[in-house]
């Protein structure tokens, strides 16, 4: 009898265990965004546009971390497993993730290389810059984002994006994609109004590197720099030479530091001119969850509030 009764007890303690593996198991799919479209994007910014469109329909894993440099990126396992099984894959192009050929050889690997991979390019349609330094002359400058009508474009292609992997669902993203579009354009607009206040003589944009362009030509600022991409740099004394050299002639009251660069080159560049770096600016990588800059619209706030205060004083 008491061989029975240890037997079913037995029997009952593993149908208890088993229920509550099934329970864990269920409840880390759920956690892993399992029914979700499975989304991989190559930095933060575009991450968060196609999160702001995909809303709850998707589960996105970004490539680059935040603070890290989309341009020289090395894929790890995890990266490649996951690209390997996302339903859609979304790049900024324009140069930023050709650094060391990372990106083609990702796709390659993961077997998204070929005509009809679901592989998109959320810079689709925007106007590319160019570089004018001597040996990258034609290269297209990547830092279209920071113009928020281009972020807009992102938006759009991000909603088509979603929609072509995903049609049953069209009508969400076409909400989502609408309500997020409505709050650029009215960033874009509350920026515009702020930079008018500020005198076109004292319109001129000094960062390390030459992330601006598309910033300037949106808000009608003249961009300079010390060197003009490649944030693993440090100023050359040529370089430092000429930056200083504008500031003096054009009074330059302010400067401006990139969140992702290192800081010897601008503090130089302030110490020879006695031009005080009046705050940082965002231009590679949103800031970590929770402070100022965590998204692509607070980055860009962040951005337009620093740099109008910044050239007021």
């Amino acid at each position: 009898m008491l061989k029975k009764l240890s037997i079913l007890l037995l029997s009952l303690f593993l149908v208890g265990v088993l229920a509550a593996c099934n329970s864990e198991k269920t409840n880390g799919n759920e956690e892993k965004g399992e029914g979700k479209v499975q989304v991989v994007t190559t930095y933060s910014i575009v991450y968060d546009i196609v999160k702001n469109v995909g809303g709850d329909l998707v589960d996105i894993h970004s490539l680059a971390p935040i603070g890290s440099n989309p341009h020289e990126y090395d894929p790890l396992p995890e990266d490649v497993q996951k690209t390997t099984d996302a339903d859609a894959v979304f790049y900024n192009g324009l140069n930023l993730e050709e650094g060391n050929s990372w990106f083609s050889k990702l796709m390659e690997t993961a077997g998204k290389d070929g005509e009809d991979a679901p592989v998109f390019l959320m810079s689709k349609d925007v106007e590319a810059k160019y570089l004018t330094t001597k040996g990258k002359e034609g290269e297209e400058d990547p830092h279209a984002w920071l113009d928020v009508r281009n972020g807009i474009k992102y938006a759009e292609n991000a909603r088509d994006g979603l929609i072509k992997v995903d049609p049953e669902n069209k009508d969400v993203y076409e909400k989502n994609a609408e309500e997020y579009i409505a709050k650029l354009e009215k960033l874009h607009s509350d920026a515009k109004a702020k930079f008018d206040k500020i005198p076109a003589e004292k319109r001129v944009l000094v960062t390390s590197e030459g992330a601006f362009k598309y910033f300037s030509d949106a808000y009608e600022f003249q961009a300079e720099y010390i060197w003009e991409i490649n944030q693993e740099n440090q100023g050359t004394p040529d370089q430092i030479t000429r930056i200083v050299d504008i500031i003096n002639e054009k009074e330059i009251t302010g400067l401006f530091l990139e969140t992702s660069i290192d800081a010897r080159s601008m503090e130089a560049v302030s110490r020879e001119t006695n031009v005080p770096i009046m705050g940082k600016v965002f231009t590679d990588s949103l800031a970590a969850p929770g402070e100022d800059g965590d998204t692509y619209i607070s980055m860009m706030e962040w951005n337009i509030n620093k740099i109008s205060e910044g050239l007021t004083k």
